[in-house]
């Protein structure tokens, strides 16, 4: 029975609703140590009924990170069903609970989260589904970071998942929690905490003793029904309520027969609660089942119908571990670690019981942290080559294993961890080459932060080490990254280190290491041989080894840096098709970013809109900062572009809000978004201000700062300070001119022709028009037209300025660049035309990015499981969108769909 909880009960039973209507939904219970949130989770459970199907889990504090721990407890109602999954998750699930090889190059992170919903989408598929986890704050960090991803992306599934976890300070950190539903369980109204003290204690406690309780337990429910028989006797003087609650149990504890006590600290120490396992290991310490008994009639355990024990309360099974004396608790792991037979559990037991040096055991670990790291978690690696590294009697491998556990830390996310281990490990070591690695690990904590200068000198420096060529790739490609946000000199420096690096045929990076300098130098001024062709760098790295599409993503980044955006748009396509197949899905966003500026650059906004937002989601579902504000920049960008004020706004803040004293990486495309809403309002002003900070700053050479200058060149124009714009066109014209490409050098006679003198203007614009043709750039050629048909209006010469101010507003209007349709339409109507209304909007420009990706697939002959394959959705969220698209459309049935594409 719940006391004073009708409305967590209310907003549970709107959860369930959802599911049993075929929507999904996520909530979270917050709140301190014996609050009741495991006991709504119990309700959940109840009221869930026979019509609505129940897994569950749980997280246990634990001395170890045993990757996917939680998870498979979670899932393992439906590792029947991992052959509906598309390959790929298939495969991520199988190698991430052992049950087969994990894949090459390590397990996708994100791609683990999109085969959990996938596979709790099949457990829903015949019935609603209630997900419960308790204790969220002490799942293992692989589990915690599969389950918010399916979390993240919960639609039409038929789905309930309510997790607990306490606040934060209370336990672990749950901070990759922010973002989901939350309902945060307080203390009981003094009516109801009197009505279950009452209840639980009758009249058995004297009125002092009761009222100090009330007062007391602060309305928590765990510690009214707890605290009494302690209280009764004495006062707590001062404890924290958390700490007189674990007295309270020990009190329970320390009365059960000593094999009782034995028993319990068996089940406190096994991770899983497995009867079979905690009874083996209690058999090895002398006590048999029959001490189950006392503490099954005292409440303390329960036995599900799983055969796993239950404590009645974590915090129980906490002061059971904490009241034990140290040989004993050693005694307790190396038993179970005796009666184990999985490896990597069996390890780490028989670890934490090792209180000397033991090199077959440090090596067994090791092999444990490389099983985590292949399977993608980084957190339960770090932990065990940290272990590993404490076990290992010489001093250079417990070093080497300190900066393995270092590596480990840095690819989790464990900044300060990472960092941590590197120094430990720096003072134990005089070699060079474990330097350079550990400058490697505090450079990309550096980078991480937002602290670029400091990440680039240290990868520089760690470059020029005496190390092998090999390794010194690595390091300066990841320099280059960290330049690119420092400033262009950086840049140069980094690809001449590059170009000069000793590399043999067969070394896989050597393509890269010879692109980059040819690709990006020229647009930084500095002549080069001719840039190889993309498709042929790509080509030869793959033969020589490079993981493809990881190490290939730097060349559609590459491309763009000098105009050479054709080949983006077909490299950034073809590698995000063969990370879908592959199940790469961590660098989906990374090269959808780059597709996405590629399709804008083209003219596609419609198409660049669908790759960034569906890049933009997989990005925040994956806690990829980096790649979350560059994408929700370019998504700002297009919101300007098609007068969405409010929405470009908002994405612009989303994109600059770094959450650190340094600039977001989406800053300049957020910031020429800002400028491209002002300019298409009319607020020249605050646009020439903007651009001008943007195309004569730090980022100047960035892709987007670039593309910006004829913006600033047209805004200063209109604002009768045209000077503001010199510096960055003739930069620009020289960046045209190496690009030499005819839709850069249209966009610098464009320039020219605002720039003057005047009577030069006209044979520029033609000029330019006259390049355009051909370029598959329809919003820039219609600027053109548009800029020459107003030059023509102001020179008096009407009738010429009609059929490209015509021109122009057609293709506005048919992009859907509402501010410049109505510059054009304004403008046309100066020269004494009536332009026509606005033609209807295509039937396709009514669905969202994700409808309309839906569509597409479909329209193409795909099946809604072969769609939600491709968009890592489920198949009846495919179908909801379907379904909602069909009326805005205004059709019927899939086969309508031919006709519209």
């Amino acid at each position: 029975m719940l006391y004073g909880r009708e409305r967590e009960q209310a907003a549970v039973g709107a959860l369930l609703d959802g599911a049993r209507g075929g929507r999904s939904g996520v909530l979270v219970l917050r709140g301190e140590p014996g609050i009741g949130k495991t006991a709504l989770l119990e309700y959940a459970v109840a009221a869930a009924g026979g019509g609505v199907r129940v897994v569950r889990a749980a997280g246990v504090e634990y001395e170890a990170e045993l990757p996917f721990a939680g998870l498979s407890l979670l899932l393992a109602p439906g590792l029947d069903r991992l052959d509906a999954l598309p390959g790929p998750q298939r495969r991520s699930l199988e190698g991430a609970f052992g049950l087969g090889e994990a894949a090459s190059g390590g397990a996708d992170r994100l791609l683990a989260g999109l085969a959990t919903l996938g596979l709790l989408a099949e457990l829903a598929s015949e019935q609603p589904l209630l997900c419960v986890v308790d204790d969220v704050q002490w799942l293992d960090r692989a589990s915690l970071d599969a389950l918010l991803i399916a979390a993240r992306r919960l639609q039409a599934e038929g789905i309930a998942l309510l997790l607990a976890a306490r606040d934060a300070g209370a336990g672990a950190d749950v901070l990759p929690l922010a973002g989901l539903p939350e309902l945060r369980l307080t203390g009981l109204a003094e009516a109801d905490a009197v009505r279950l003290l009452a209840d639980r204690a009758g009249g058995a406690l004297a009125e002092p003793v009761r009222r100090r309780l009330l007062a007391e337990a602060a309305g928590n429910p765990l510690a009214l029904v707890e605290l009494p028989p302690v209280e009764a006797d004495c006062a707590a003087g001062g404890l924290a309520l958390t700490s007189r609650l674990q007295i309270a149990f020990h009190g329970q504890v320390t009365g059960l027969p000593p094999a009782t006590q034995t028993l319990l600290l068996v089940a406190a120490a096994e991770e899983n609660g497995e009867l079979d396992v905690v009874l083996a290991a209690a058999a090895v310490l002398g006590v048999d089942a029959g001490a189950l008994a006392p503490a099954e009639r005292g409440r303390l355990i329960t036995v599900d119908a799983g055969r796993r024990l239950v404590f009645r309360h974590p915090l129980l099974r906490t002061a059971v571990l904490q009241r034990t004396p140290l040989q004993q608790q050693l005694a307790v792991h190396r038993a179970i670690g005796e009666v184990l037979e999985d490896g990597d559990r069996r390890t780490w037991h028989l670890a934490l019981a090792a209180t000397a040096p033991d090199a077959d055991l440090a090596d067994a670990l090791e092999r444990t942290a490389q099983r985590a790291e292949a399977r993608g978690a980084h957190g339960g690696a770090a932990a065990a080559y940290e272990r590993a590294a404490g076990l290992t009697p010489d001093r250079d491998g417990a070093t080497r294993r300190l900066v393995l556990a270092a590596e480990a830390a840095t690819e989790e996310g464990k900044l300060a961890q990472a960092e941590a281990l590197a120094d430990r490990a720096g003072a134990r070591t005089d070699s060079v080459f474990a330097h350079a690695l550990l400058d490697q690990v505090r450079a990309v904590a550096h980078f991480w932060r937002g602290a670029y200068p400091a990440a680039y000198r240290l990868l520089l420096d760690a470059a020029a080490a005496d190390i092998e060529p090999a390794h010194a790739v690595r390091m300066l490609l990841q320099a280059f990254h960290a330049a690119w946000y420092v400033g262009e000199e950086p840049v140069a420096t980094v690809l001449d280190r590059l170009a000069a690096l000793p590399l043999g045929p067969g070394e896989p990076l050597a393509p890269l290491a010879r692109h980059l300098p040819a690709a990006v130098l020229p647009a930084l001024g500095r002549p080069v041989e001719p840039v190889p062709d993309i498709r042929a760098t790509a080509d030869e790295a793959r033969k020589a080894g490079a993981e493809s599409p990881v190490d290939l993503v730097q060349l559609c980044g590459a491309a763009l840096v000098l105009g050479r955006d054709h080949e983006t748009l077909e490299l950034a396509a073809e590698l995000a098709a063969e990370a879908r197949a592959k199940g790469t899905v961590g660098v989906l966003p990374t090269l959808q970013f780059f597709l996405a500026e590629a399709e804008l650059f083209h003219g596609r906004h419609r198409d660049a809109e669908v790759t960034a937002a569906e890049g933009h989601a997989l990005a925040r579902d994956a806690g990829q900062h980096q790649w979350t504000s560059q994408l929700a920049a370019i998504l700002a960008c297009l919101a300007a572009l098609g007068g969405a004020d409010e929405r470009c706004v908002e994405l612009a803040a989303e994109a600059l809000a770094s959450g650190s004293s340094a600039p977001a990486a989406g800053e300049p495309w957020a910031q020429w978004a800002l400028a491209l809403l002002d300019l298409g309002r009319g607020r020249v002003a605050a646009a020439a201000d903007r651009l001008h900070t943007l195309t004569t700053g730090p980022y100047r050479h960035h892709v987007g700062a670039t593309r910006a200058v004829p913006d600033l060149v047209e805004a200063a124009v209109r604002l009768g300070e045209p000077d503001r714009a010199a510096g960055p066109y003739e930069r620009f014209a020289r960046w045209a001119g190496a690009a030499g490409t005819p839709w850069a050098e249209a966009l610098r006679l464009r320039c020219q022709a605002l720039l003057g003198p005047d009577e030069l203007a006209e044979s520029a614009y033609r000029a330019a028009l006259d390049l355009h043709e051909g370029t598959h750039r329809p919003f820039e050629r219609a600027r053109t037209a548009l800029l020459y048909g107003e030059w023509l209006r102001r020179e008096r010469r009407r009738t010429d300025a009609r059929p490209h101010l015509s021109a122009a507003l057609e293709t506005f209007e048919r992009l859907g660049a509402a501010p410049w349709a109505d510059r054009a339409r304004t403008e046309l109507t100066a020269t004494g035309t009536v332009a026509a209304p606005a033609a209807p909007a295509g039937a396709l420009t009514v669905l969202t990015p994700q409808e309309l990706q839906i569509a597409r697939l479909a329209a193409q002959g795909l099946t809604n499981r072969d769609i939600a394959a491709q968009l890592f959705l489920s198949p009846r969220t495919v179908g909801h969108h379907l379904y909602k698209a069909y009326p805005k459309l205004g059709i019927a049935s899939r086969a309508e769909l031919v006709a519209l594409f």
